[in-house]
């Protein structure tokens, strides 16, 4: 009897300090700098974003967040990376719309898109805009529509390489119009800026934080803007919809997440420092010059990117597969 309570009781501490485990673990983390993961180059869009939310991020969670550009493969390369790493909070990913559509181009991942990772939360979305070389003929987007009617088979039609956000915009851009134009892609948005600037393409579906400038400078032809409200820094550039594409919406969400196994209690420790960051005055200012802004801090949860993630899945898996244009 005198055996059984010392081993009942033994068992019962034993217990508590497995129960304590975990949040002995939370209390501590992060004790040390947490890499974040951008699937692209150095000064461009997303890394730029992940370099402002992450000074955010920082901030709240006391530790430094250091951005590491593993650049390839249409962003698969960084997200196997992260899918693959210890699940301690100590190695994230951001990542935007490719992520989604990625799990339709590439055929054979070695990672399956829903379940790979642990959403943290969402953080901006940007618009894209539809714009073409200075001098191309067509003045306005009901001009543009019935030029393609009966030229589109000579227009060009530029992207920033295969799944890039632009690419996936002509796509759409193109389902929506019923025509097929000539793709011409290129090894990133900077090339094919060049080249619209020098007319050497017609048009191209490009991110907002890439374009304003040039289309208030004149040195680009603004079309539309791809979201459901106009721009404050282009208020004169219609929306697709107003423009007489009905329902035509694209935009460049990006969302932060961990490897899937990691603990609940570090990612709900992310997620609120995330939304500490997203409501910082000073970052929504620095949003601003990019043409994006930060999401409300409901959809900065990890529940609301789940959701976001999957349902983009699923939207543009049939356009992908329509337009038959894969990675692989």
């Amino acid at each position: 009897m005198h055996a059984g309570r010392l081993f009942g009781a033994a068992s019962v501490v034993a217990a508590l300090c497995f129960a304590a485990g975990p949040v002995l673990a939370d209390d501590s983390y992060p004790a040390r700098a947490i890499t974040l993961i951008v699937p692209f180059t150095a000064g461009g869009p997303t890394d730029t974003i992940a370099r402002v939310t992450a000074a955010g991020m920082s901030r709240a969670l006391g530790q430094p967040i250091v951005i590491e550009n593993v650049a390839g493969a249409g962003g698969t390369i960084a997200t196997a990376r992260t899918a693959r790493a210890a699940p301690d909070g100590y190695t994230l990913l951001i990542h935007h719309l490719g992520l989604a559509t990625a799990a339709t181009l590439y055929r054979a991942l070695p990672y399956d898109t829903k379940s790979a990772l642990a959403p943290v939360g969402l953080v901006t979305e940007a618009p894209m805009t539809i714009i073409g070389r200075s001098n191309f003929e067509p003045r306005s987007m009901p001009d543009l529509l019935a030029h393609l009617k009966t030229h589109g088979d000579r227009i060009t039609l530029a992207n920033a390489g295969l799944g890039s956000a632009s690419h996936l915009c002509g796509i759409m851009f193109m389902a929506a119009i019923d025509r097929k134009l000539t793709s011409v892609p290129y090894k990133g948005g900077a090339p094919l800026m060049n080249d619209l600037l020098g007319k050497q393409v017609d048009l191209a579906c490009d991110q907002a934080t890439s374009s304003t400038s040039q289309i208030k400078s004149g040195q680009v032809k603004g079309y539309a803007v791809t979201t459901a409200t106009r721009l404050s820094s282009l208020p004169d550039l219609p929306t697709a919809t107003e423009a007489g594409l009905a329902e035509f919406s694209v935009s460049v969400w990006h969302g932060i997440y961990a490897p899937r196994a990691t603990p609940q209690a570090i990612v709900k420790k992310l997620s609120a420092a995330l939304r500490s960051a997203l409501a910082d005055p000073d970052l929504a200012r620095r949003f601003g010059e990019l043409n994006t802004e930060p999401v409300a801090a409901a959809l900065a949860t990890p529940e609301a990117l789940g959701r976001r993630l999957s349902d983009e899945i699923d939207r543009w898996a049939p356009i992908i597969r329509q337009a038959g244009q894969f990675a692989d």
